[in-house]
């Protein structure tokens, strides 16, 4: 029975990243509303692409007409993500069953089942909400928490014994889960910037509209988290200065997270013999270079959907990253 819930662990922690990779492709292609109402599309489950359908569905939804292409690609992600809800669901009922047993855990599955209904709920106020930012930044959130949490389990079922560390393991965990904060403020900080279309607000590098510090810059409406029940959000409705504070915001988080998190790897290198450990964070400084040349490449080639969306997946291996880097902390005995 422990071995089906630790394989199930390892489907469920791939399935969470692949619908984290297939929702920003979703959102980068501008097929977040390709389908305008939830759970189904245009009130279907398969996406019908005939002269009746797109009759109805003109006739239904006027201001949306059938894109296929959209539509297809949104209803892929729903699949996915109800197939990953599926296998949470049967973790959490393995737990509960297992709880008992000494190393079964039980309350973090079950948290882990509370926070995919509710990344339903999201998914579906994206939707509804016609991609309200702060929605779309709490969807991608809730799913990166989803795929966190997977594999912070699978972790704990593929590790039973604990490593030897030396003393300064002590001020590590302290300073990896700072680390691992700041990363996933950094990450909302990514979110926001895309769901305000602000990626290009600043197409130059390392200035920005030519200047070190825009003359025309507006945080005060930049980050303002609700813009009133019924805008459509999709194009986005920010003015240019705001959107440059949210890209300019954005740019200086990430400055700081990879000195952090460079800084707590190196430091966990140098500090302990643990091959886990060790191998942890060579991860995380291989997956922060490649993460900010693809944020550089990102702005310096325009924006190529591939570029972005690997931006992005990056993002979540390397929050997977010190996550594990994090755990072989916890796990290390002095």
């Amino acid at each position: 029975m422990y071995r089906w819930y630790t394989g199930l662990l390892v489907f469920a922690t791939l399935l969470a990243l692949c619908v984290v990779v297939l929702g920003a492709w979703v959102r980068l292609t501008d097929a977040g509303l390709g389908c305008p109402d939830w759970p189904g599309c245009y009130g279907s489950l398969i996406v019908e692409d005939s002269a009746t359908a797109r009759a109805e569905a003109k006739a239904e939804f006027p201001d949306r007409p059938l894109d296929s292409g959209k539509a297809w690609r949104e209803m892929i992600h729903r699949y996915i993500a109800a197939t990953l809800g599926f296998t949470i669901v049967i973790i959490a009922s393995l737990a509960w069953v297992n709880r008992k047993q000494a190393n079964q855990p039980v309350t973090v599955p079950l948290i882990l089942l509370g926070l995919v209904i509710f990344q339903g709920l999201l998914g579906m106020w994206t939707v509804t909400l016609l991609l309200k930012p702060v929605i779309v930044m709490m969807h991608l959130l809730g799913g990166l928490a989803t795929t966190g949490l997977s594999f912070w389990l699978l972790l704990d079922s593929l590790r039973k014994t604990k490593e030897r560390s030396p003393a300064s393991s002590n001020f590590l965990r302290r300073l990896a889960p700072i680390g691992l904060v700041v990363l996933v403020i950094q990450i909302a900080l990514g979110g926001w910037t895309s769901a305000n279309y602000a990626a290009l607000a600043c197409p130059d590098l390392p200035t920005c509209q030519g200047q070190w510090w825009p003359d025309e810059i507006n945080f005060a409406e930049g980050f303002v988290m609700w813009q009133g029940p019924s805008v459509d959000y999709e194009g986005g409705i920010l003015d240019a200065p705001s959107r440059v504070a949210i890209h300019l915001t954005h740019r200086l988080g990430a400055l700081v997270a990879f000195l952090l998190l460079l800084g707590i790897a190196l430091t966990t290198w140098h500090s302990t013999s643990s091959t886990v450990t060790r191998s942890a964070s060579l991860a995380v400084t291989v997956l922060l270079l490649l993460q900010i040349s693809l944020g550089i490449s990102a702005v310096w080639f325009g924006l190529p959907i591939v570029l972005a969306a690997t931006h992005n997946a990056v993002a979540a291996l390397l929050l997977l990253a010190v996550i594990n880097l994090n755990h072989a902390i916890i796990r290390a005995v002095n």
